[in-house]
């Protein structure tokens, strides 16, 4: 069964038009800021004038600071109509390196983790193409896809590599590329930020920052958007695999990136 993101809310935000009509909320860990609270907001809501956003019980209005964003409910204010964003959320699969070139990424992580598995930021979302994702990654070497480019990953700890490839921890190139977990903090890197080295703007090799946005943004859809995207189950040991997936939410998009992942080693004699 996939799991819920919406169970651990600690904040949750509300159409004050509609009052009891949650549009969503998020687990805040602590490297929530109330400036990056507006910015996901932005990215969740469409208007077409200002928003204000007031905390239910105090009064208090979120406003463009770094004080952490307290956890509560929040009520938004707009004087045109609001609707939540219907921008696709691209499903991901639980990647594995198969590249045999960690050790070319063996500096690009995240500070403080021991450094384990490859993440790879770009992948196929249909049978048959990449989306044109590939047009932020711009240091080619020749002989290697750019799906292993320095640019398009660094290396994690398994358990978070997870995560990550689940949008529920990422990096926001917006917030000094500060580390965002939306999920509970037991790894303890929420508000950290990434290596220098992933970031050094005289590093051609740096990892893309809009490949960190992509992602960020994403991870706001996922996580923050009505009750949050479904986590689906990667372990199907004894279990019909693909009876298991064709009866999951998205089903025909996953079973779609299940096939090109299998089939991405067999391309060059297709």
């Amino acid at each position: 069964m996939p799991i819920d993101r919406s169970l651990g809310r600690n904040v949750h935000f509300y159409d004050a038009s509609k009052p009891g009509v949650a549009l969503g909320g998020l687990i805040q860990n602590g490297s929530v800021t109330e400036t990056n609270f507006l910015n996901m907001i932005e990215i969740l809501l469409i208007t077409e004038a200002p928003l204000r956003v007031q905390e239910t019980t105090s009064g208090h209005v979120v406003a463009t600071t770094n004080n952490p964003l307290q956890p509560g409910e929040y009520d938004v204010y707009c004087d045109s109509r609001i609707e939540l964003s219907d921008e696709p959320w691209v499903h991901r699969l639980i990647t594995h390196s198969v590249s045999g070139r960690e050790d070319a990424f063996r500096h690009y992580s995240i500070s403080g983790v021991v450094l384990k598995r490859l993440i790879s930021f770009l992948l196929r979302v249909k049978v048959g193409g990449m989306n044109n994702y590939g047009k932020w990654v711009r240091d080619v070497t020749p002989g290697v896809t750019k799906i292993n480019s320095h640019q398009n990953g660094f290396l994690l700890q398994a358990s978070i590599h997870s995560d990550f490839d689940n949008y529920l921890v990422s990096v926001n190139p917006n917030d000094n590329y500060r580390i965002v977990v939306f999920s509970f903090d037991v790894f303890g890197i929420d508000g950290r930020t990434l290596d220098s080295v992933c970031r050094d703007p005289a590093n051609p090799h740096r990892v893309s920052d809009q490949l960190l946005r992509w992602h960020f943004c994403q991870s706001v859809l996922a996580n923050m958007r009505g009750a949050g995207e479904p986590i689906f189950e990667h372990d199907f040991t004894g279990e019909d695999m693909i009876g298991a997936i064709s009866q999951e939410p998205y089903g025909r998009e996953r079973l779609e990136m299940e096939v090109a992942a299998r089939l991405r080693g067999f391309e060059a004699v297709l």
